[in-house]
């Protein structure tokens, strides 16, 4: 049985009430689900399974699948060309949010901001559903962090994607402005106990109460750059009442907002608000209750105020001066073919390599290509999937793919794990 923190199970129970307590308490003596989310912009019809036995649909996002085990995603070349996205299923919700709330955005083409965004999975879900005309800054404050943002968008192929490393200050010091904003902030983690029991030892009543006054100072800053009538999503990963449902409120009484109701179907077994005296539309999925990790979810729309100007062709470089910018369209050249889904490589020759191969160019290695290869710049694929470029010099081709992003284990499977593959 989990060991955890007497203050944490005292004031979960008292949230919760004890029949909602006890099915949370008998998750953690279950495997935690595993998830993925597929890359619709990719070709992959010849990847997935005609009868997905393996595969069960998340039934709040069309692009999520339930896997039946964990495979060793790492070793998996399609991961690294973007095909999938590793993802909890609660937090593909916000696929679901987006859709059911796009007839509320009448202006268009939008700018979208996804203020804390690393390690990328709700920036990737939000750019496969926002049209592609819509521009989306995903943003970092925390340098290392931010990197893996980069690499993770980068790999999605994510068009019209800016990455930025900066404080949420920074955008409203910046005049930014935006008409779809996602303040995933940062919490104190109680969703990631069943996951990682590292976050059970780091928490404590008082890193909550540092949490929640964290949070407003980020909603504050984020509010002044959303337009009027724009989209706001507040999102976290813990069970609380004080940075989830008090912060709603809060929000309701300080801002010109206003709270959206998200049609949800009662299978789903979403719970809502939990803090007496407040009935606000917000959705709270339980381990033990719904079939994912802690999430707690709510969206907003800014009603009054002076609209500026958030027209996507507007957002160049210039509009970002005094900001960090590391987006995939400022990267080194071998990147733009993976920023770009395969669409503006470097060379249009491609050379199709096997599962040894292509784990050998993950990690970095120099490649033997065909004798009749033509020197200069190639991009390396797999299952018709562009991994990245090398360059052909003749008798081996130097390896191009960044380094921070290769594979570091010396462990050489038998075979690609079956996660999208129809092998059988």
């Amino acid at each position: 049985m989990v060991n955890l923190p007497a203050d944490f199970v005292a004031e979960t129970r008292r949230i919760m009430g004890d029949e909602r307590f006890n099915r949370f308490l008998g998750a953690f003596e279950e495997e935690a689900p595993v998830s993925v989310r597929v890359n619709v912009k990719r070709e992959l019809s010849h990847l997935l399974t005609s009868s997905p036995t393996h595969l069960q649909q998340v039934p709040w996002c069309e692009e999520g699948f339930y896997l039946a085990e964990r495979p060793q995603f790492t070793f998996d070349p399609l991961l690294h060309a973007g095909c999938y996205y590793v993802q909890e299923a609660s937090s593909m919700f916000v696929t679901h949010i987006l859709r059911s709330l796009s007839h509320l955005l009448t202006f268009s083409p939008h700018v979208a901001l996804d203020m804390c965004a690393a390690p990328g999975g709700k920036s990737t879900a939000m750019r496969s559903v926002l049209p592609e005309d819509c521009v989306l800054v995903s943003n970092e404050p925390m340098g290392n962090r931010a990197q893996i943002l980069l690499e993770n968008i980068t790999k999605w192929g994510a068009l019209n994607c800016i990455v930025t490393n900066n404080y949420p200050r920074d955008f409203k010091k910046a005049k930014l402005k935006f008409d779809i904003i996602l303040c995933d902030v940062p919490c104190s983690g109680e969703g990631m106990f069943r996951k990682d029991p590292n976050a059970i030892n780091e928490w404590s009543m008082q890193n909550v109460e540092k949490c929640w006054q964290l949070q407003r100072e980020i909603v504050a800053d984020a509010w002044e750059c959303l337009n009027p009538g724009g989209l706001f999503i507040y999102s976290t990963c813990t069970y609380n009442t004080k940075e989830n449902e008090e912060n709603i409120r809060w929000i309701l009484e300080n801002f010109d907002a206003e709270v959206l109701d998200i049609p949800v179907d009662p299978s789903w077994n979403i719970t809502g608000s939990l803090l007496e005296g407040f009935d606000a539309p917000v959705y709270r999925f339980i381990p033990g209750i719904t079939r994912g990790e802690g999430l707690f979810a709510c969206a907003l729309r800014k009603q009054r105020g002076e609209r500026g100007e958030a027209r996507s062709e507007r957002y160049d470089k210039q509009r970002f001066k005094g900001l960090s910018i590391l987006s995939p369209l400022t990267s080194p050249l071998e990147l733009r073919s993976l920023a770009t889904n395969g669409t503006q490589d470097l060379s249009p020759l491609k050379i199709e390599v096997d599962y040894p191969e292509a784990i050998k160019y993950l990690r970095g290695e120099a490649l033997v290509l065909p004798p009749d290869t033509p020197k200069g710049i190639v991009t390396i694929t797999y299952k018709g999937q562009p991994l990245g470029p090398v360059k052909n010099i003749g008798n081996r081709a130097n390896n191009l793919y960044p380094k921070p992003w290769r594979i570091k284990s010396t462990h050489l499977p038998n075979e690609a794990p079956k996660v999208l593959l129809n092998d059988e």
